[in-house]
């Protein structure tokens, strides 16, 4: 039961931060058009601060994408203990308490 309720947990968290993804590789993607317009109508100063601001944004992509990684990760494990006999054994022994 317990395991249940926490792949579940699991599964609404990794959909939330895919979602959060998705939002900001929309964002990134009309940021990047703007820019690309300001850089052609604008100085190149204001160009090199464009390219640091998109340095940001995809840091903050990897970070995210990181994220997921180590969700999906532990979620995996999680399942895959549930599933093996020392979990098995360890429910056992709580039961006989």
């Amino acid at each position: 039961m317990i395991v249940v309720v926490v792949v579940v947990v699991v599964v609404v968290v990794v959909v939330i931060v895919v979602a959060v993804v998705v939002v900001v590789v929309v964002v990134v993607i009309v940021v990047a058009v703007v820019v690309v317009k300001v850089v052609v109508a604008m100085a190149p100063v204001v160009a090199v601060l464009v390219v640091v601001v998109l340095e940001i944004f995809i840091k903050v992509i990897v970070a995210v994408i990181i994220a997921v990684a180590v969700v999906l990760e532990l979620a995996t494990g999680l399942y895959s203990f549930s599933k093996s006999k020392q979990f098995s054994q360890c429910k056992k022994r709580n039961l006989n308490l």
